[in-house]
């Protein structure tokens, strides 16, 4: 069996989902909470910008923040929070990946996304794209609600590897002829699985890398300039 593996952010979606949920839920006309939402991350954002910590553990902090802002709202009352820019999200996908997303439909190819942004998000916004799988970062609901506090285990770096072992492990994967999509370094551990890795608007380590290993690079920002 063949597999194509999608990250999500920069890759199917152009722009960064975190942003769009977090004007989502500034400007929401219900929603309460942004303020002090915000007021929360400014010192995260700050320790990071200093080099007191890597990216991977301000990500995991912002998206914890984030949620806190739903305890105790239920399951269906976040996916539909989520389903609200179900259409901006799909205004903005990269067609030319979206497009080889439904190639490899086509043909039979296993299909996964796999992100940071919340399992709940993905299903609420892609649900018309043809993934047999989608893995994100699972929002840990007790008895279908969200606690006011809770551990949060985000789905980013050699995490996302590990899911994608675990969601195949009862599958024989033909990886030489598999394939891989994403636009940041930090997706370079999933993308070596493959024998067809492709790089997706990339940031300057991943251009870097995928140069000198003969990579495919699809440059979709590059060819909307021209146009």
């Amino acid at each position: 069996m063949q597999v194509a593996i999608f990250d999500f952010d920069g890759t199917i979606y152009k722009k960064e989902t975190f942003q769009l949920m977090m004007n989502h839920l500034k400007h929401h006309p219900t929603m309460e909470g942004y303020d002090a939402f915000y007021r929360s991350i400014v010192p995260i954002y700050a320790a990071y910008k200093i080099k007191l910590y890597p990216e991977s553990w301000m990500k995991a902090h912002l998206m914890k923040k984030y949620l806190q802002t739903f305890a105790g709202m239920s399951d269906k009352e976040i996916f539909h929070f989520f389903a609200e820019v179900k259409d901006e999200v799909m205004h903005e996908l990269n067609e030319q990946v979206v497009e080889r997303l439904e190639e490899h439909a086509a043909n039979d190819v296993y299909t996964m996304v796999v992100s940071g942004a919340f399992t709940s998000f993905l299903n609420a916004t892609i649900a018309d794209l043809p993934f047999d799988r989608r893995i994100g970062t699972e929002i840990p609901f007790k008895n279908s609600i969200l606690p006011k506090r809770f551990p949060l285990k985000h789905m980013q770096g050699k995490q996302k590897t590990t899911a994608i072992h675990e969601a195949l492990k009862h599958r024989k994967v033909d990886w030489e002829n598999s394939y891989a999509y994403g636009d940041s370094f930090s997706d370079i551990e999933f993308m070596h699985l493959v024998g067809n890795p492709v790089a997706v608007d990339p940031d300057e380590r991943l251009q870097l890398h995928a140069k000198h290993n003969g990579w495919e690079v699809i440059q979709q920002k590059e060819r909307e300039k021209v146009q």
